[in-house]
């Protein structure tokens, strides 16, 4: 059988061909990188980089490329966000060059990333509040009116890590664009690394749409059993809605019913618990109902811990 390089010069502009390759394998044999592998693989002679100069020049390329790393958007090699690795291995008692793709440390780190954020589900909430890096000290030194709340949102998230799921949740209450929605997505992004699901809801939205699928009920039943089982609940902005008895009773109730006593539900809202129960209690179809407001109430006020959240108003800054 013919060798390549007798191939090659049998073709037009084989010789020149030839000419090429006998230049790229002598500047890979210069090489650094490639110096550092033939002393790892001593197989590794000048036959076996001939047969492999393509793997051998990818493996190069991709190492220089990520020596020089752009940023995992911008990344220059062919498969992104990975490199060639090479391996030496023995079939049939010849001596065998592998490749193989290898993910970098950012793409690695941007799957672990995009495994946490799977695990948290908005609805009606900005996006960017829970895609967006957070700094545990940047949320410290952001408004120092409001660092004890922030310390016992910290403190919450490492007995969680600790002891696992809790049964009480937090209530944070405060004036507007204080950053309770944000403390709430810090929480749920810190604890979603730990492998626990999540669902923000933006409850004035929420209340709106319901009553637009009153007549979609399997929509409704696979939206209220979402909420029943997710590991972390937050209802943002309550106080904030529209509220009709059936939304009270056969939604909101439903789902606080089950979860009390299993998982925590938390509470973002302007309004104190008093406040609120005086919220529920009262509804433009049915006037003032004030065991029915209690009765909602003593599914939230025994199974939360109440934190005020201080500061300035932050929105549109």
């Amino acid at each position: 059988m013919e060798s390549l390089s007798q191939v090659l010069k049998q073709w037009p502009g084989g010789r020149q061909m030839t000419r090429k390759a006998d230049d790229l394998l002598r500047e890979l044999q210069a090489d650094p990188l490639v110096q550092q592998l033939q002393a790892q693989h001593e197989a590794l002679d000048e036959r076996l980089m001939r047969l492999n100069l393509n793997r051998i020049y990818q493996y190069v390329k991709e190492r220089r490329n990520c020596s020089q790393c752009p940023g995992l958007d911008r990344c220059p090699n062919d498969f992104e966000g990975h490199y060639t690795e090479l391996d030496m291995e023995q079939r049939a008692g010849v001596p065998q060059l592998d490749d193989r793709k290898v993910p970098c440390k950012l793409q690695v780190a941007r799957v672990a990333e995009n495994r946490v954020r799977s695990r948290v589900r908005s609805f009606y909430v900005d996006d960017r509040a829970l895609e967006q890096g957070y700094s545990a000290d940047e949320i410290m030194r952001k408004d120092a009116e409001r660092i004890k709340a922030v310390g016992q949102i910290m403190r919450y998230i490492d007995q969680t890590r600790e002891q696992g799921l809790q049964t009480k949740g937090l209530y944070l209450a405060g004036k507007f664009g204080t950053g309770k929605t944000f403390l709430m997505c810090y929480m749920l992004h810190e604890l979603a690394k730990a492998g626990y699901s999540g669902v923000i809801v933006y409850v004035p939205e929420f209340v709106e749409d319901l009553k637009s699928m009153f007549n979609e009920p399997q929509r409704i039943k696979e939206t209220v059993e979402l909420m029943k089982h997710t590991d972390l609940l937050v209802f943002d902005d309550i106080g904030a809605e529209n509220l009709n008895p059936w939304v009270r009773d056969h939604v909101l109730g439903t789902i606080l019913n089950y979860r009390m006593n299993r998982k925590p539900t938390f509470y973002t809202s302007n309004q104190n618990l008093e406040v609120l129960e005086r919220h529920f209690s009262f509804t433009s179809k049915d006037g003032d109902e004030q065991h029915k407001g209690q009765r909602l109430m003593d599914r939230i006020r025994p199974f939360v811990d109440f934190v005020v959240v201080s500061g300035e108003n932050k929105r549109g800054r």
